[in-house]
């Protein structure tokens, strides 16, 4: 008895996560590697968000993590036990949301979280699983009926009816409007307080910001950045942003050398249109900025300020602008 309650200890002092030089690879000419060598750790009690572009690794990583996957090479623990030897125990303990989550049209809501309450030995009742997730209203309204962001909701439902000790999102408000994501947001924040682990993937750098402990940014299957949001902003070397833009036939004669000798600028980007200066107190910047223009006969097109965020954290890493690489 006390054996088995050493060993359960043991459990649960382990990391929820822990993946050391993971690598998944696709046969092809030349083949495709989703995943090179990432490693990982996740806290038990911790929302951890996976950030990066569309093809950056995340899903492969994170359908590796639920046992969807098998890598090609590298170690994987969840909950302290490993999938070859312990996927059953494994799977009762973790709730998972797809990507892309097909529920059956015709069932109602209360029928398709009665099903998945079935898979599990413990769990939740549905009336609290429905009440969770705000779908008291619609329980006994078929899947048919329901709002993408609806859907969506029950589809963390179902991940929730286990009472899972860790719980996987894979881009969870992909598609739905600021309505609905906000409303997926406060879910989330109510399952962190719980006490339960989260591990997210998203490419919204204000979802990350706004919801997790800690992010690693990835790209290319690898962590290109790992720590908390304030941590890696802060790595940029500024609180705030500066963007300004001149007549379209002078942006070529801003001196981004003198740019970068302005009032607490501690670095500078040509975005092509406009400027970007990273600034550790923007209010004093700006009015060297604008002597600055004013002495060289710039023309000023435009100015805005802005904190800095995750989104220039990826930019400073990579030199490519997450907004875009969304669209490619």
């Amino acid at each position: 008895m006390s054996h088995n309650k050493d060993k359960n200890d043991y459990y649960q002092q382990q990391p929820a996560i822990v993946c050391r030089e993971l690598r998944k690879s696709y046969p092809g000419k030349p083949p495709v590697e989703a995943v090179r060598g990432l490693n990982l750790q996740v806290n038990r009690g911790e929302c951890f968000g996976l950030l990066g572009p569309n093809g950056a690794g995340k899903t492969t990583t994170i359908e590796i993590l639920e046992g969807l996957l098998q890598p090609t090479s590298g170690d994987v623990e969840v909950l302290g036990r490993i999938w070859k030897n312990d996927g059953e125990a494994i799977r009762q303990r973790i709730g998972v949301t797809l990507q892309e989550t097909q529920l059956s049209e015709k069932l109602t809501v209360r029928e398709t979280l009665d099903l998945f309450r079935s898979f599990y030995r413990t769990g939740i009742s549905v009336d609290v699983a429905v009440n969770s997730v705000s779908l008291d209203e619609k329980q006994n309204a078929r899947i048919s009926q329901l709002s993408g962001g609806q859907k969506q909701r029950l589809a963390v439902a179902t991940a929730l009816v286990g009472d899972p000790e860790l719980l996987f999102l894979d881009e969870p408000t992909t598609g739905l409007d600021p309505t609905s994501r906000r409303q997926l947001w406060e879910i989330l924040r109510a399952i962190r307080e719980k006490g339960k682990t989260i591990l997210l993937t998203t490419h919204y750098m204000d979802e990350a910001e706004r919801l997790c402990d800690r992010v690693a940014i990835v790209d290319h299957g690898q962590v290109i950045a790992l720590g908390t949001p304030r941590e890696l902003i802060a790595s940029v070397g500024g609180d705030h942003i500066v963007e300004f833009s001149v007549a379209a036939d002078q942006h070529s004669l801003v001196d981004a050398s003198q740019l970068n000798s302005l009032d607490d600028v501690t670095s500078v980007r040509d975005e092509i249109d406009r400027w970007s200066l990273n600034s550790r107190m923007a209010h004093h910047t700006m009015p060297a900025l604008l002597s600055y223009l004013e002495a060289q006969n710039l023309v000023l097109a435009g100015l805005t300020t802005r904190q800095a965020s995750l989104e220039d954290v990826f930019v400073k890493l990579t030199g490519r602008n997450l907004k875009d690489e969304q669209t490619a």
